[in-house]
């Protein structure tokens, strides 16, 4: 399998540049995925790589080899559209073959590939039929299987899961899952949704406005976001975000926002002097705040409830802390009455904290 590697990777639009200069590897058989909100540039950097959006300048190299200037065909890539893209006068074994079938391959090798692959796929008892006689989960399957018969050395998915309704989406989600430990291949996949990233990365890129704004795998992300960005970004429910302020009443240093004072332990310390201001913002994980009616005041914040979402195991609670809004995840058990005013315990080794002027993470 081949190493991918954008040098540079610049798009224009006339003058208006919407991708700035990527710079991004991708090991062999990485799976890799490209997260961000709309119009950030993932879906253009997967049709640049697959040659269908012309590189306005940079460079793509697959092992090594400039492709920039080749046709897709030149590539060895295979790519699953959002839309299927399938031939509705074709029955299922023929949309699948009609690469192998275009380069002339011989029958019984043709043949056993569509056998192979269906058989992958869940889709033997299907073969014959066209595609308006299938469900969405399975028109996506035979995209995925078309691709997969030609046996390239990557695959690109833009958002193949989009059109799929919550349920399909988790199923199919777990199938590409289970289907990328089978198929040893490099795959770039795009999508808007951090769920289906988290779950079936081997690394995440996270891009914004045409820039990327970082890469690692999905628990280095996670744990230790780059950027105020990626830290709202990754994660639901998302992340809170405090304005607050480093103070300092004797040997003690707190950080205090409107409504908490939370007291600082040594390593929080350590990391606060690497802050490039007293002003800050406090980022906590609704998972990272406890239910501690006990807790001291210098430990916790006090949150009135607004709103309970009940979904299931989990209740995400939506409060107010003197005007700014927080999120609480906790178990749907426990007795949480709308108006009340609790007292949540916070995690000082799992909080975030983010420069207020440039929004990259401190310590």
């Amino acid at each position: 399998m081949p190493k991918i590697k954008l040098e540079n990777l610049t798009k224009r639009y006339g003058s208006l540049e919407v991708l700035h200069s990527i710079n991004l590897e991708m090991e062999d058989a990485e799976f890799t995925v490209l997260v961000g909100p709309s119009g950030c540039g993932k879906s253009t950097t997967l049709r640049m790589i697959a040659g269908l959006e012309s590189v306005s300048s940079g460079e793509i190299f697959i092992d090594d080899r400039a492709v920039s200037r080749l046709e897709p065909k030149e590539r060895d890539l295979a790519m699953v559209f959002q839309d299927y893209a399938l031939y509705p006068h074709m029955d299922v074994a023929k949309n699948m073959s009609f690469a192998l079938r275009l380069q002339k391959r011989p029958k019984k090798e043709i043949e056993d590939k569509i056998q192979e692959v269906s058989e992958m796929l869940g889709l033997t008892d299907y073969l014959h039929r066209k595609p308006a006689e299938l469900s969405g989960g399975q028109r996506q399957r035979v995209a995925m299987g078309r691709a997969l018969t030609r046996n390239s050395s990557t695959f690109l998915f833009d958002e193949p899961l989009s059109n799929l309704d919550a349920k399909l989406r988790t199923q199919m989600r777990a199938e590409l899952a289970m289907l990328r430990q089978r198929v040893q291949k490099n795959m770039i996949y795009v999508t808007h949704d951090q769920i289906e990233a988290m779950t079936l990365a081997d690394k995440i890129v996270v891009m914004h406005s045409g820039h990327i704004q970082q890469q690692g795998t999905p628990e280095e992300l996670f744990k230790k976001p780059a950027n105020k960005f990626v830290a709202g970004f990754l994660g639901t429910p998302p992340m809170n975000f405090l304005d607050t302020t480093i103070t300092q009443s004797g040997d003690q240093h707190y950080l205090e926002g409107n409504g908490f004072r939370l007291l600082c332990d040594h390593t929080t310390e350590k990391r606060l002097s690497f802050a490039d201001s007293k002003e800050i913002v406090l980022g906590i994980r609704p998972s990272d705040l406890y239910f501690d009616s006990d807790a001291p005041a210098e430990s916790a914040i006090d949150i009135n409830v607004v709103l309970s979402e009940y979904i299931g195991a989990q209740s995400v609670l939506i409060g107010d802390c003197n005007g700014q809004k927080l999120m609480v995840e906790l178990k749907s058990e426990t007795p949480i009455a709308l108006g009340q005013t609790l007292r949540f315990r916070v995690n000082l080794d799992a909080i975030h904290i983010f420069s207020k002027s440039t929004e990259l993470a401190i310590g």
